[in-house]
This record gives C-alpha cells, structure tokens and sequence, in this order.
C-alpha cells in the first residue's frame, strides 16, 4: 500500500505584500543613484532662497522702501504674471522671497517630475524593471520608491531653506511655510509624474505631459494674480502652483492651504496606482501606434530618423514657445503704464536692459525664456543617451553608418530646434506687442532680440553633448549647469554677486536687446565655445564604448 504526501501548504502571501515587495531595496538603490544630483539641486535651492533673503534685506532697510517695492509688483501685471503677489507689503520675508515664490515651487516641481519619471518608466523603458521583477519585487515597488525619494527630498529641502531664511534673519514660523510650499509643489506634481508615466510608454512623453501639465498649472496662477484687483482670483486657486503661493509665507502663514497640496498629491498618487495595477508591464494606457513594415525613403538618413524621433517635442515646445511669445509681447506695452515709482522701474531694470522700460521688460523676458528654450535643448540632446541605454544603438552603428553621424544627428536637431523655438518666440512676441502698442515696426527689433540669445542656449547644448560623450552616467549635469547658470545670470544682479561669478553664466554675455547697443563679439565667442564643446563631446563619444 502506498501513501500520496500531500505538498506542503504554505500561507499565501497578501497581494499587498506582493505588490510592494522590494520597496525599500528599491527606495535605498534609488538614494544612491541620486545621492550626489539631489545633494546638488538641493544646494542650489537652499542657497538661491538665503541669496535672495539677505540681498533684499540690504536693499530694503526701511518700511517704506519695503512698501514702495511691493506696491510696484501688486500695481504691475506683467510682474504679477511673473512672479506672484506680495500679500503683505509691510513684510521683509514677503518682499523679499516674491520672486522665488511661485516661479521657485516650479523648478522644485520640474525636480520632482524628472525624478519619479527617471525611476520608473525610464526604468521600465531602458529593461531594468524587467530584470529586477524576476526577482522579489512587487508590481508597485518601483513606483513607490520614487514617490517617497521624491518626498523625501523635498521635505529636506523645506527643512534646510527654512533653516537658511532662519539664518538670515527671517522669522521661523514663516521660514519653515516658505520651505514648506516648495515642498508641496515637489510632493504634488511628483504624483503628477507617477501618473503620467502610467500614461505613456515612453520616458520622453512621460516627462512632456507632466511639464505641460505644469506649465498649464502657473498659467492658471499667473492669469488668476495678473487679473484681479486687490488679491488673487479664483484661477489661482484651480491651480497647484497657486496653491503654493496661498500659503502666504511671512504674511499670515496659511498652514491649512498645504491640506490642498496633500489631498491633491494623494488622489493623483491613488490613480496611478490604478493604472499600474491595470497595465501589461510596458504598456501605458496610451499605447504607441505600431509603424509600417518597411520604412519609407524620407527616413534613409540618421539625420531623418532624429527628426522624425523627436518631431513630437519640437512641434509640443514650439506650440507652447509661440504662445508665451504672444502673452509677453502683448503685456509688454503696457509696462511703462503701471511703473509709477522708481523702485518698481529699478527692479525691471535690473532684470535686463538699459533703454526705456518697455525694452528693458522685453530684453528681460527674451533672457527668461532663452532659459526656458535651453531646457529643450538639454532634452534634446539627451536622447542621444536614452537611444543608447535603450540599446537601439547597436543595430544602427552595425550598419555603415558611423558614430559621428549618428551622434551628428541628433546634436543638429537640437541646435536646430532650439534655433526654430527662438525665432517662434521673436516672431509671436514681435506681433504681438506690434499689435499691441501699435507700432509694428518693432517687430523687427523684439526677433533681433530672440535670436541673440541663440548662442546662450546653444553652449547648454554642447555641455549635454560634451557630458554625454566623456562621461554619460553624468548626463543629467546638464540640468544642473542650467540650474546654475539661472542663479547666476538671471539672479545675479539682484543678489549683487561679484562679477567674475556672473560672467561664468553664458546668459551674462548676452547683449540686453532691444534697447542696449548691439556687440557681436560676446556672441561670436559664445558660439566658438559651443562649437569646441559639441566637437569635444563627439571626439570622446568616438573613443569610448558604447552602452
């Protein structure tokens, strides 16, 4: 007689256990990973907000000084748009943090977005997921890894540039809700970037959606401060970026405003969670289209396989370029109407421009989106990496064509593209403040504006090539030279750094047009240094292994 042992029976793990296996493994890779790029960013924050503190703390030494000032933001809508409104004119920590208030929550955001992006469906994307889901890793681990690393650094970051504004002499209870509306913006649109990379299948397009949806969110914010009378209007408060600067840190300290950002943060975290449990690893829920059997002519060339890889971000930023050209170039004949005090005069000047106030707004704005333009061409140039991690590489250089003209390829789209985005915001912004003020001569003069801000962008470019080439792990530094170089150059004259630390900002060399003389000889050097580091970074791609 024989005897059948049944199997061991072994208590089924929850699914939730299932689901977030690994999380910590995950979460404690991911530090390392970032260890030295979040310590960075982390440090720029902190001291662009103590920069700020103690510059306008010697600028504005009276209650007066500090009233005229705010007067000159809160009666002005193009600054309004800009940077926000000083609900408190009598506060030093109000006036002196407004420029840094809505615009900083949404370089902390664009932070977060890229981090929680990076860790899951580029991840996913580049196959590593893959690897590491044979092991005991959970459906949601890799997400909930980069939620909490996002979290996590921005709540360091409120805590640190809280204990900075503390240092400078700021009061702490309005220290620590300035930190912490940084922190609110990062912790809700790093759920916005969970939820995007859901959405798509690719890094790319995941990144694109969650900046669009943050570029849409301070637009709301800026229209609602830009329109109302006495204080912000309802478009502020439909709006994340707006709810960061409700907070009104030093002015009232509305603590209970940060719930929004929370409940916003979780509700957007919660339906990404859905998808992800919904999905084919993979898959998005917009899934790409597949191509034709057999390419056509038109994609012969490396040089039209990179057009036709990144048509859809050129076509998105040129859309979005077009339309912040028309609403400054609309706004910027009315500045001169609304600056009645020389305070308010002195602090457009001191943004950008020497002749008149109109140009001195103008030449202002061409610098801030000429920054804006560089972050596409960082992206842009980055692809050369995200190509190559996806393995996509390999196969093309098997063929006859070589590195430099695949690498080639791709570095002419994007000095291309950041070229075309340029001309769009000369060309928009030109009519429209033509139309607006009447005179559209000067159309002429807002293009010749934009396009000399062209070598500027172009040298962000060839760092990314360079860092791409001699050392590709390091590629994400091209970010971090675009966030230096806003501190210096933008920020620079207004947190009266020395000049030498100034002139390291390509921007700093830009001629301030219209309105200051014309000197080609900054840009002639400006693009002889982008062109060494393009070539530099092509040299080294050719030396070095690929993968």
């Amino acid at each position: 007689m024989t005897a059948t042992l049944a199997p061991p029976v072994t208590a089924p793990a929850t699914r939730q256990h299932e689901g977030f296996a690994g999380t910590g493994t995950l979460l404690r890779l991911a530090l390392r990973r970032d260890r030295i790029v979040a310590s960075i960013w982390i440090l720029l924050f902190v001291i662009m907000a103590a920069s700020s503190s103690s510059a306008s703390q010697d600028l504005y030494t009276t209650l007066e000084s500090r009233v005229r000032a705010a007067n000159a933001v809160n009666d002005t809508p193009a600054t309004l748009a800009l940077y926000g409104r000083v609900f408190d004119p009598t506060s030093l920590g109000a006036v002196s943090l407004i420029k840094l208030g809505a615009m900083g929550a949404a370089l902390v955001a664009l932070v977060a977005i890229f981090t929680v992006v990076r860790h899951t469906r580029a991840e996913e994307e580049a196959g590593r997921l893959e690897l590491l889901g044979a092991a005991v890793v959970g459906r949601y681990a890799s997400l909930t890894a980069a939620l909490l690393l996002a979290t996590g650094t921005s709540l360091v970051l409120a805590l640190l540039t809280g204990l900075s504004l503390m240092g400078t002499g700021l009061p702490a209870a309005g220290a620590l809700a300035f930190g912490l509306s940084w922190a609110g913006a990062g912790i809700a649109f790093a759920a916005v970037g969970a939820l995007a990379a859901q959405v798509t299948e690719s890094a790319r397009t995941a990144r694109g959606l969650a900046a669009a949806v943050l570029a849409a969110a301070y637009l709301l914010r800026a229209a609602g401060d830009a329109t109302g009378t006495d204080t912000s209007t309802w478009l502020s408060w439909v709006s994340p970026i707006g709810w960061a600067q409700q907070v009104r840190p030093f002015a009232g300290d509305r603590w209970w405003v940060l719930m929004y950002l929370v409940a916003f943060a979780v509700l957007v975290a919660a339906g990404a969670y859905a998808l992800a449990a919904r999905r084919d690893h993979g898959a998005g829920l917009l899934a790409q289209k597949p191509g034709r059997a057999t390419a056509s002519p038109s994609l012969s060339s490396p040089l039209a396989l990179a057009v036709r890889l990144q048509r859809g971000s050129v076509v998105g930023w040129l859309v979005g370029m077009a339309i912040g050209g028309l609403v400054l170039g609309s706004i910027a004949s009315q500045v001169g109407e609304f600056l009645d005090t020389d305070q308010a005069r002195d602090m457009i000047m001191k943004l950008g421009g020497e002749r008149g106030i109109v140009d001195a707004f103008l030449s202002a704005e061409m610098g801030i989106l000429a920054v804006v333009v560089s972050a596409f061409g960082i992206s842009s140039a980055m692809r050369l990496r995200s190509e190559e991690t996806a393995l996509r590489v390999e196969p093309i250089l098997a063929t006859r064509i070589g590195r430099f003209r695949w690498a080639a390829s791709h570095v002419v789209v994007a000095l291309a593209g950041t070229t075309l985005l340029m001309i769009a915001v000369g060309v928009f912004g030109g009519f429209a403040h033509g139309a607006a003020s009447g005179d559209m001569g000067a159309m002429g003069r807002v293009v010749v504006a934009a396009l000399v801000q062209l070598p500027s962008v172009w040298v962000l470019t060839g760092i990314t090539v360079l860092v791409f080439g001699a050392a590709p792990g390091l590629v994400m530094a091209g970010w971090g030279a675009l966030v230096a170089f806003l501190l210096l150059g933008q920020l620079g004259p207004i947190f009266e750094l020395p000049q030498w630390a100034m002139d390291i900002s390509p921007f700093t060399h830009t001629p301030k047009l219209p309105g200051a003389e014309f000197t080609a000889t900054p840009l002639v050097w400006l693009t002889v240094v982008a062109a060494a580091l393009v070539a530099a970074g092509l040299a080294a791609f050719r030396r070095r292994d690929v993968g």
